[in-house]
């Protein structure tokens, strides 16, 4: 009974309130366990978070939202609905491509629409091996999404049974060890389209030169949908936090965690930045897994995780936050504007360390959206005079100390000189603008050095060497993501229901906790998304 009463005392702790933490808390709320979250910063979300510049809120962070049947799930496990707390658009146009003042291509959430428009710019053939192309990544999605994305512990052989002779087949037609740019060519003979899908790589932090070919899948998640936020990502942030609050879990930010005690290899309490000392047997830690081979969190979990501290890192970025005002380009929500040289790019991060000297270069502009289209050319030219929020963004090394403030400034003067020859025009001032450097984003995150995707996804065997959710230390779970099954902000989330299946499927067996009855009298239903069984 003494032990019992211990545990029904101390609560399920989870440092960061990100959304792999929020989705974590969430999760074990609902099945009535006590939940507290500690967060070092003074705002939630982690990395979906907006700054003010000059007056509007600029996002710096996450900005395409896929996959809502993620949080769907965890909305309707805590007995609440997602559409009731965001609200949602989806867009009709997925994202704008342009190569040149004319060479211009949009893929829309309509595939035939989009299977025209590549007609259009491509010709007929290319067409036809869009469609191809779709149909491959719907097929490796569908046979991965159970036995790798959704379990527990993700093994080769193990998910090679889970497979089957159908899914096995699927991927051995694929070629899942070549990388991603072969087997894009065996598809596209057009070098812009050869682009477009390689850029998918830099979705998990790495190349596609370097990425699995297996990433194909990401093109098939952004064919069923992409929606925007009405307040961006901080909104996501925001609604998962209040979900979580609502059952009762406890958020405390300004909450920075110094030291996680064990004692052989059990968890034992964790120590706040401020001296505080909180007893603590169950723990969810929602930050890099770097953090703790580094020791950033104390020598005793350190030892245990010194190989995940020297994985290849993933890449960083450069960011420009604007409240500029545009002409000559009529910006969609999501636009890339490419360079022709693309692999001199990634020869420039991955290999020189150094800023692109020619670079890719991602805009989002959220506040075009379809139902702010305005029919006249006198309004459309109002429009594109009135200063509004962008995130400009070129892949960039992870932190090195190396980027001057020299090399910045060449690196945005080459970048405005390329958006021109695109036929963009971006007019701003200097307080109408602030950059984020991958040291900043190395200071902000800890054990980042700057990465911003967790490991880099280099190599098909990469995905299986990613940390799981259980940990060698008992009372120890890992969210985010920079574990499995890796970046991304439905990822991630899923990360953290993963913890928390992972937690709860440990509780039951040891009986060590027992949930309690919710506000409203009963258990509510679990977010599932794998089975929970031990490895």
């Amino acid at each position: 009974m003494a032990e019992h009463s211990q545990a029904q005392r101390l609560p399920i702790r989870i440092i960061g309130a990100g959304v792999g933490g929020l989705a974590a808390a969430i999760s074990l709320a609902a099945k009535g366990y006590p939940v507290q979250i500690l967060e070092q910063h003074a705002n939630i979300g982690g990395k979906m978070r907006a700054f003010d510049v000059d007056g509007v809120q600029v996002p710096c962070g996450p900005t395409v939202f896929t996959m809502p049947w993620v949080f769907e799930a965890l909305f309707d496990a805590a007995g609440q609905s997602l559409n009731q707390a965001l609200d949602l658009q989806p867009l009709s146009v997925l994202a704008r491509h342009a190569w040149s003042a004319h060479e211009r291509l949009d893929l829309f959430a309509d595939p035939k629409a989009s299977v025209d428009a590549i007609a259009a710019f491509s010709g007929p053939r290319q067409a036809k091996a869009f469609e191809g192309f779709c149909a491959e990544a719907k097929l490796i999605h569908n046979q991965l999404i159970d036995p790798f994305i959704r379990s527990q512990r993700p093994e080769l052989w193990s998910m090679m049974q889970r497979l089957g002779a159908k899914g096995l087949l699927a991927l051995t037609g694929l070629g899942p060890f070549r990388t991603l740019w072969s087997r894009l060519g065996q598809h596209f003979q057009d070098q812009r389209l050869h682009q477009l899908f390689g850029r998918y790589a830099t979705y998990c932090g790495t190349s596609p030169w370097q990425a699995p070919a297996t990433l194909v899948l990401i093109a098939h998640v952004e064919m069923q949908g992409v929606w925007a936020i009405s307040g961006g990502m901080p909104a996501l942030a925001a609604a998962l936090a209040s979900c979580a609050r609502r059952l009762g879990v406890e958020i405390r930010c300004n909450a920075g965690v110094r030291r996680i005690h064990v004692a052989q290899d059990r968890l034992q309490a964790i120590e706040l930045a401020d001296g505080e000392t909180l007893a603590t047997d169950t723990l969810i830690f929602n930050g890099d897994v770097r953090a703790l081979g580094h020791g950033l969190l104390g020598a005793s979990v350190a030892r245990r995780y010194r190989k995940a501290s020297q994985a290849p890192m993933s890449l960083s970025a450069l960011t420009w936050c604007l409240k500029a005002e545009s002409s000559g380009f009529d910006l969609s929500q999501h636009n890339v504007f490419f360079q022709p040289d693309y692999r001199s790019e990634f020869d420039d991060v991955l290999k020189h360390h150094r800023l692109p000297r020619q670079a890719t270069v991602y805009l989002c502009a959220p506040n075009r959206l379809p139902r702010q289209v305005v029919a006249t050319d006198e309004s459309a030219k109002s429009r594109a005079r009135a200063a509004e929020p962008m995130l400009l963004l070129v892949n960039a090394p992870h932190d090195k100390g190396q980027i001057s403030h020299e090399e910045i400034s060449s690196c945005q003067q080459r970048v405005l000189h390329m958006l021109e020859q695109r036929g963009l025009r971006l007019s701003f001032e200097t307080t109408q603008c602030r950059i984020t450097r991958p040291r900043d984003f190395a200071a902000h995150f800890p054990g980042s050095g700057g990465a911003l995707y967790g490991p880099a996804a280099n190599g098909w065997m990469a995905t299986f060497a990613r940390e799981q959710a259980r940990s060698p230390i008992k009372g120890l779970y890992l969210a985010g993501g920079s574990v499995h099954p890796g970046p991304g902000v439905p990822m991630a989330a899923m990360s953290g229901v993963l913890a928390a299946e992972a937690l709860m499927a440990d509780h039951v067996l040891t009986r060590k906790f027992h949930p309690v009855a919710t506000s409203g009298g009963t258990l509510m239903p679990s977010a599932t998304i794998s089975d929970t069984g031990s490895p």
